[in-house]
């Protein structure tokens, strides 16, 4: 029995084009979140700064969900971090938690994973 998890055609299956649209579709969640909270910042008091880092950290996001389209190494380790430092950004800042960010992170380790381990040959 062969324990090969890897494919060996680099072209991108049904399958990882439904993961990349999941994981934009969720990024777009975290997106509408930050930009409710823009609409709203001078009811709930937060600075400006904060929206700058926000919207930062939403941009590397989808950046990095384009590195990995791309088959970028550095896109599938971003992605995560990026989306941990939405989180905790909301969590330090808004004392808010955000069942967005955590349902992305695990659509990502199933989803995402599933998607990208067959292909890891071919990232750069």
């Amino acid at each position: 029995m062969e324990d090969n998890y890897f494919d060996n055609n680099p072209q991108k299956t049904t399958f990882f084009y439904v993961a990349i649209f999941f994981m934009v579709a969720l990024s777009f969640l975290g997106i509408g979140v930050d930009l409710t909270e823009y609409f709203q910042k001078t009811d709930i008091n937060i600075p400006v700064w904060y929206f700058y880092l926000i919207f930062a950290v939403d941009i590397i996001g989808l950046l990095s969900i384009v590195g990995i389209y791309f088959y970028r190494k550095i896109g599938v380790i971003l992605f995560p971090v990026a989306i941990l430092f939405h989180f905790y950004l909301h969590e330090f800042y808004l004392s808010t938690m955000l069942y967005s960010d955590l349902f992305t992170l695990f659509s990502y380790v199933a989803l995402g994973l599933l998607a990208i381990i067959p292909k890891w040959n071919f990232f750069k």
